[in-house]
């Protein structure tokens, strides 16, 4: 019995000096990877790289960016059931250990030492120890340091604190971080319309994201889903009913096809969102964009962009369609000749194809008849017959020989279709049938923008055909020459430094002496018109008539005002600048038009109202007007707030209302009459703009509370062809447009200015007439207080000295290298030699 007892005792000893000695061991390893842990107090203020979304003025979600799609949600807002199945499929013991959990520990290291992998055996503690700040190899070392940083955070942050670093954070495939994204990218549901087999789905993937495919692996993701299922029902968060009810049900998800993804709800990306992003990337740095987990609340009006699409894409698609020019298919894939629906359904979804013209089809050729082709369209389900591309609907199609010429038009398909030929479609329908037809993506491209003439909030933008076929903003980054619709600032100088409406100016050769040689300036017809007022130079876009008030108000006071107005930064007094020969973007032009339509009161353009940070902080707000009447936030209920602006005045008033009156002259009679004025049937001021060669047409319009242009043009210039001006051009698209816009902004009367006159005036002549006096020939004209003309006088003439009463001479074309001086009343003219003149009022030569 002693001996059994010392036997005892010496066993004892040695196990109490094992245990010590292991304690010791167990603290010197502790101390030993402890020296260079990272600072785990950091995860205390830690913010997750989150998602950036942007919203239209409705508020529908119109795109988003990100480097890691994560969504943040706070804890409180995650369903206790999607926090359930993930402590059971990943730490059963969460709530109850301190950081590590000892069993799954020497379990783990048992397995390892009989020969086995060594697992993880993590508790989510570790887990965020180490997504957040260690690698995740499975070395000892690490696995030391993981241990150490768990239980260290334990006493920082609250166990809710830590679960909820780890469902954000963690990746759970197909590009979701975090489990709100997964939820939507899996099954396009927030975390509250998850079902129980939905929410243990998304448990499954800590441990594989990419294990348990939903297509690739479905077997393997249902048999991980119900395992995770089982450990719910056993820890108490189910019932068995419930686990069983789950586990019974398939496996729908967005990426088997069986759910619509989030994305088709979205709108495909377009020039609009991308703009806020280049714009927001520049002022607000891309981490913050595509990390920050902001709010962007942007300035378009969905009906408005989509009016702006759809217009600018129909002037393009019929200015191609004039060319009568097929450039052959957008793509080709081989072996479709042996596909079966499924097979190239798949093929045509694989690619990168132009899905975002609305009634337009990708379309893959799969036979060719005599006289039409078979074809498979995306999207469109398949017709008992098939569906069918004919010749004859294709008569326009004559497709480019070797010499880059347009060849003769098609008389069968094989003319110019074959089989692997990817074309756009579209549908149309009559009283007699339903019929497919050829699409074609025009070679030439535009811009559109639209802007709130009172904010500079940008409505639409639209920056070329087709964003999935160019990402190239027109609208915003190509510079092109402005042509005549730089003419306004010329005047608006003019109007400002001595003249008015009424002022006659001679519309006569202008000879102008430049480094490169004398530089003749001649007019759109190749024609001289005599005198006129200054009112009939910007209607007819006369371009001597304008080079001659840039010559007399000089070209710095021009240069200055184009600067003012934010048409260029330095420009040069060149006087071929008065003809618009520099080049700037069509948002500019829009902006500085927009300015004219407000009365001269400069705006900032702005593609975003307000941008929120992850915690609804505002971080910018484009309006900075003051209210007024309100109390802070509050604003009163018992009247009408009153907003006060806060703009800098840059253009006299009147003078803006003159400028205005004479543009509205542009529509009405000049050179956008045919496609904006008679269309419209409303005061439109506009200014149309071609530059030589017609490798640019414009078109700018506005009404006292919104402006839009349009801007057509080859990427590379080349000339588009004899008759393409910019009223011909973009005056049809500006007036579609309009057609939706002015429902919604109605007003297109323009209140007078203080201090200023209404008188009448004679429009071809520039006398003053009766307050009585009507016909075609009367206009209304606003003078300042006190400059307005006598009756029966001219409103000026700026040579001085001629009388002439209500004919106007003009000048016929004569040889162009000789000149002949001339005396009229007083006044020495040069012309060309053998110019004839004659009378408006008597149809005679003289």
């Amino acid at each position: 019995m002693r001996f059994l007892l010392n036997f005892l005792g010496f066993i004892f000893s040695w196990l109490t000096l094992g245990a010590i000695s292991g304690a010791f061991a167990f603290m010197f390893v502790i101390w030993t990877f402890s020296g260079d842990l990272p600072n785990h107090e950091q995860l205390a203020v830690y913010e997750p790289p989150t998602l950036s979304r942007i919203y239209s003025g409705d508020g529908d979600l119109m795109d988003e960016f990100a480097r890691e799609r994560r969504l943040f949600t706070p804890i409180d807002e995650i369903p206790d059931l999607v926090k359930q199945a993930f402590i059971s499929a990943e730490d059963k013991n969460f709530y109850n250990h301190a950081g590590y959990d000892p069993v799954q520990i020497l379990a783990a290291l048992y397995d390892a030492a009989r020969g086995g992998r060594l697992r993880g055996a993590s508790t989510i503690t570790q887990q965020v120890m180490k997504n957040f700040l260690l690698d995740g190899s499975r070395q000892i070392e690490r696995k030391i340091k993981e241990i150490v940083l768990a239980a260290r955070i334990e006493n920082t942050l609250t166990k809710d604190e830590i679960l909820s670093l780890y469902l954000n954070e963690i990746f759970l495939g197909q590009n979701s971080y975090g489990v709100t994204a997964a939820a939507q990218t899996y099954f396009n549901k927030s975390l509250e319309e998850l079902t129980i087999a939905e929410a243990a789905f998304l448990a499954i993937h800590p441990k594989d994201p990419n294990e348990y495919h939903p297509v690739r692996n479905p077997e393997g993701a249902i048999t991980r889903r119900n395992f995770v299922l089982k450990e719910m029902f056993e820890n108490g968060y189910i019932t068995r009913e419930q686990m069983e009810s789950a586990q019974a049900e398939g496996l729908s998800t967005v990426q088997g096809g069986q759910i619509l993804s989030y994305r088709d709800e979205m709108p495909y990306r377009s020039y609009f969102t991308n703009e806020i992003r280049r714009q927001l990337s520049f002022t607000l740095g891309e981490e913050e964009l595509f990390a920050g987990g902001l709010s962007i609340r942007a300035t378009m009006d969905p009906e408005l962009q989509e009016a702006a699409a759809k217009a600018l894409q129909k002037g393009l698609v019929a200015y191609d369609r004039g060319l009568e020019v097929y450039y052959g298919p957008i793509a080709e894939i081989d072996g479709a000749e042996e596909m079966d629906e499924s097979q190239w359904r798949s093929a045509l979804s694989s690619r990168v194809l132009p899905r975002d013209i609305d009634g337009w089809y990708p379309a893959l050729v799969l036979k060719v008849g005599e006289t039409s082709v078979r074809v498979g369209i995306d999207s469109i389900p398949e017709d008992e017959d098939g569906h069918y591309l004919f010749v004859r609907d294709a008569q326009w199609a004559r497709p480019l020989d070797e010499n880059n010429r347009p060849g003769s038009r098609p008389d069968q398909a094989a003319d110019i279709w074959k089989v692997g030929d990817v074309v756009m479609v579209s549908r149309q329908e009559t009283d007699d049938e339903v019929k497919w037809v050829l699409e074609q993506i025009p070679a030439v491209q535009g811009g559109f923008v639209a802007m709130d003439t009172q904010t500079g909030r940008v409505l639409a933008m639209q920056g070329g055909f087709s964003y999935l076929t160019s990402e190239f903003n027109r609208a915003t980054q190509a510079k092109r020459q402005p042509g005549s619709s730089f003419k306004p600032f010329v005047y608006a100088a003019a109007l400002d430094n001595g003249y008015t409406p009424a002022t006659i100016v001679v519309d006569a050769p202008v000879e102008v002496e430049t480094a490169e040689g004398i530089w003749r300036p001649q007019n759109a017809s190749l024609k001289f018109y005599g005198p006129a007022p200054m009112r009939t130079g910007i209607e007819q876009s006369r371009n001597l008539m304008t080079v001659r008030i840039a010559q007399s108000i000089g070209m710095d006071v021009v240069s200055a005002y184009a600067e003012r107005f934010g048409v260029y930064e330095n420009m040069p007094p060149l006087l071929s600048y008065s003809l618009g020969a520099g080049e700037t973007t069509l948002y500019q032009m829009v902006t500085a038009y927009a300015m004219f339509a407000n009365g001269g009161l400069r705006i900032e353009p702005t593609l975003v109202d307000r941008v929120q940070d992850r915690y609804g902080v505002t971080i910018y707000r484009h309006d900075q007007r003051d209210c007024t009447d309100c109390q802070g936030d509050q604003i009163p209920t018992d009247q009408e707030p009153w907003v006060r602006t806060n703009a800098t005045r840059i253009m006299d008033q009147i003078t803006a209302y003159q400028l205005t009156s004479m543009m509205q002259g542009v529509t009405q009679r000049g050179t956008a009459a045919k496609t904006v004025g008679s269309v419209l049937g409303v005061p439109i001021a506009g200014k149309t703009g071609t530059t030589n060669e017609a490798k640019d047409a414009w078109f700018i319009g506005f009404t006292p509370k919104i402006v839009a242009g349009c801007y057509i043009g080859y990427d590379t210039p080349i000339p588009m062809g004899r008759g393409a001006y910019g009223g011909d051009l973009c005056g049809p698209i500006f007036s579609d447009f309009m057609k939706v816009a002015l429902e919604m902004f109605p007003t297109t009367r323009f209140d007078q200015p203080p201090g200023s006159v209404f008188v009448k005036m004679d429009r071809f002549s520039g006398v003053r007439l009766p307050d009585d006096a009507t016909g075609d020939y009367v206009i209304t004209e606003l003078f300042r207080e006190g400059e307005e003309p006598l009756y029966g006088a001219y409103g000026e003439y700026i040579d001085g000295g001629f009388t002439m009463g209500r004919d106007l001479l003009f000048f016929g074309r004569g040889e162009e290298e000789t000149y002949d001086t001339i005396q009229l009343n007083g006044e020495t003219i040069i012309v060309p030699a053998n110019t004839t003149f004659g009378s408006i009022s008597t149809g005679g030569q003289y």
